[in-house]
């Protein structure tokens, strides 16, 4: 076993124990709830705790993102586990809004709309019914219509001219990269999702290492009490938006052949995050703030599902050789500091807490009062995919 494995092989035993023991590490919003035994694998324990409480997968909710994030890393476990349940769940999600046609009732004019093409796809794989197939080539051929910036953003919605969204890329590129390999698309996928995160990259980066919410090309959205800037953008850093990005460039350079040209490039922008990743985060919990450069102030809050998407950046990133081993640090500070928000409850189900609630742009109070929820799809989804990162 390499030292990678071994570290967090360990790092799991005793996040486990922290989990376990985390009355005092819980925040006040978290109900009481009987200490979790020892699990030794909290991915399956999450899925089966969300099973047991939505076992007709219609209850989860209708077509849309975190639908999509959470079923991707059910996807995941299955590919470990390979438990028929739970690709069955997946299924029979997904049959509920494919047709006998291969159709999707949606008119795709967000990229939000496009995540959930993702299942589509693993789904052609693994059962091989052409109307998955179908129903991914519906959201491949919106999006070569879909309307751009001049520089080749894609917009976060047809309803919002000209405007980047950090979150934005991990709702489109990660499925167009992979419908481009599955299906021989792979020099238009490959060219169209690097011109897209190097437009959003180079709109929303931030000198100190953090990436901003949003971007406006024409400077008329209703974000910001303040003057807009010169650079379009918005005025704070909000976690969970480019948690996205984040794991959305991990995604990338998994698929992204090892001599592209502009593969450092992408590299960079892991760089860049980490730096900044490394710089913000509460050395108290080990997790990250909701405002992620605004630690200090009382009404700040530490959020589970961006801590979750910056801890599989950055122990990917130093598995892989793009940044050095001394991020590890930070990255099992991350991991602990998530598994201190994991507790069972007294029917024995498991709990993630302190899940920013979805989030349009706003202000400073805005996100601060954002509603803390417990097993919301966006933490139970991001949590699975850095627990399969993690995972010993």
């Amino acid at each position: 076993m390499n030292r990678g494995r071994t570290l967090r092989s360990r790092l799991f035993r005793v996040a486990t124990a922290v989990a376990t023991a985390g009355a005092l590490a819980l925040s006040l919003t978290a109900p009481v709830a009987s200490a979790a035994p020892p699990a030794t694998d909290w991915s399956k324990a999450v899925i089966d705790s969300t099973i047991a409480r939505n076992p007709d997968p219609q209850t989860i909710g209708g077509w849309g993102y975190t639908r999509g994030l959470f079923l991707y890393g059910v996807y995941k476990v299955y590919q470990r586990l390979k438990d028929p349940k739970y690709l069955a769940y997946i299924k029979k999600w997904a049959d509920y809004h494919v047709d006998a046609n291969g159709h999707v009732n949606h008119s795709f004019n967000n990229l939000d709309a496009m995540q959930p093409g993702n299942v589509l796809i693993f789904l052609h794989k693994e059962t091989g019914d052409p109307r998955y197939k179908a129903a991914a080539d519906q959201i491949r051929t919106r999006i070569t219509t879909y309307p751009r910036t001049p520089d080749g953003g894609m917009w976060h919605a047809t309803s919002k001219t000209n405007e980047l969204w950090a979150d934005g890329v991990f709702m489109a590129q990660p499925f167009l990269m992979r419908y481009g390999q599955a299906y021989g698309d792979e020099q238009y996928a490959t060219e169209e999702v690097l011109r897209n995160l190097e437009t959003y990259f180079n709109r929303l980066k931030a000198d100190n290492g953090l990436m901003w919410h949003a971007y406006d090309g024409d400077r008329d959205a209703p974000w910001d009490p303040k003057p807009k800037s010169d650079t379009g953008t918005t005025s704070f850093f909000w976690a969970r938006a480019f948690g996205w990005s984040a794991i959305t460039y991990i995604e990338i350079l998994d698929m992204l052949p090892k001599n592209h040209p502009k593969r450092q490039q992408l590299i960079g922008y892991v760089q860049h995050l980490a730096k900044g990743l490394a710089r913000y985060q509460d050395r108290q919990t080990g997790r990250w703030f909701q405002v992620v450069d605004r630690g200090d102030d009382p009404d700040n809050w530490t959020e589970t599902s961006a801590s979750s998407m910056y801890t599989t950046m950055l122990d990917a990133a130093v598995q892989r050789g793009y940044i050095s081993r001394s991020y590890q640090r930070v990255a099992d500070r991350g991991y602990r500091g998530v598994l201190a928000k994991v507790r069972n409850g007294a029917d024995g189900l498991t709990n993630i807490y302190d899940i920013s609630e979805g989030t349009n742009v706003g202000d400073l109070n805005y996100y601060y009062a954002r509603k803390r929820n417990t097993n919301d799809l966006h933490g139970l989804g991001a949590f699975l995919l850095m627990q399969e990162q993690l995972h010993p």
